[in-house]
């Protein structure tokens, strides 16, 4: 399991060096130049604006020298389908202040270590908001704004998605969910978090269930599949059925998640569990989930399903 001391020291490794050189933008092709050709150290600072198109990059910073793009939130990234952003094999990189909508996804980080994404709002997508994949080691989304996901109503809208559904693989390890204000009109769960990643931390952010869809089993506002994961200090409202679920879906998964310091708020579910916390995959012998006294819950029928301890 994450201590809190452990997790806290994980996000101050995020913490990274001043920015080295600076480029202005101010058109979408200018965008899709500076991220081609950006070399460890640099920013790239976006006017307010609308930038249509899909922006990628598969360009690297160092620990030292990470590479920074940054604007306000009316730097506005707009696709139509694909994604957003994405930074593809791009470790090592700061996102900060801007707004992505439109498109599948709006920031995709594939094969990536040391993503920081804080301050920026993510809306208005027909799929997931902000999703680690293919391994995506050390990455923070913080301090954060998203909502309007799901719209092509396959319920498959996740706030932050953090992994890959159907095997073990990818192994998307140690991302931090830290501040940010998830939901409402979200189409799946706000936080979802898959087996095969391990060692997160989900703290300090407020969940808006409204707009759940239920499809695909979407009716909780934070679903762990993986392991080792804190989960603390959380608000949630609006939820279908329960506010958080563990899960096994690969044998061995789904197991050492911490859940403490939660507040929800089950007002108003109809479900047929209607618990803070629905663990179906408890196992003193082999997969153990702990639950806390210090979570707190209104409405709703009880903190957990039967049978699960609360320490």
């Amino acid at each position: 399991m994450l201590p809190t001391l452990i997790a806290g020291a994980l996000l101050a490794a995020s913490t990274v060096l001043p920015p080295q050189a600076a480029s202005d933008v101010s058109t979408s092709a200018e965008l899709k130049a500076a991220l081609a050709n950006a070399k460890p150290g640099d920013t790239i600072e976006l006017a307010d604006g609308t930038y249509t198109g899909n922006f990628k990059t598969t360009v690297s910073g160092n620990s030292g020298n990470p590479i920074t793009l940054t604007g306000s939130a009316g730097a506005v990234l707009t696709a139509s389908g694909g994604y957003g952003l994405h930074l593809n094999g791009a470790s090592y990189w700061n996102v900060r202040g801007i707004t992505v909508t439109g498109g599948q996804k709006g920031i995709m980080v594939d094969g990536a270590a040391h993503v920081t994404i804080d301050g920026v709002t993510v809306h208005g997508l027909d799929m997931e908001g902000v999703h680690f994949r293919n391994s995506s080691t050390y990455g923070v989304i913080k301090n954060s704004r998203i909502y309007d996901t799901g719209n092509d109503g396959r319920g498959m809208g996740e706030g932050v998605y953090v992994g890959s559904a159907g095997g073990t693989s990818d192994r998307s390890d140690h991302v931090q969910i830290v501040g940010n204000t998830i939901g409402p009109d979200v189409g799946g769960e706000a936080v979802d978090l898959k087996e095969g990643t391990a060692g997160g931390l989900v703290s300090g952010n407020s969940f808006d269930g409204k707009g759940l869809t239920g499809a695909n089993f979407d009716d909780s506002w934070v679903d762990v599949k993986g392991n080792d994961y804190v989960i603390e200090n959380n608000t949630g409202k609006n939820t279908t059925n329960n506010g958080y679920e563990t899960h096994s879906q690969q044998p061995g998964w789904g197991c050492g998640t911490v859940f403490r310091d939660n507040r929800s708020d089950l007002t108003g579910a109809t479900g047929s569990g209607r618990y803070a916390f629905n663990i179906t995959n408890y196992d003193a012998a082999g997969c153990t989930v702990t639950v806390a006294r210090s979570n707190t819950m209104t409405g709703g029928r009880a903190l957990t399903n039967p049978g699960i301890p609360v320490s």
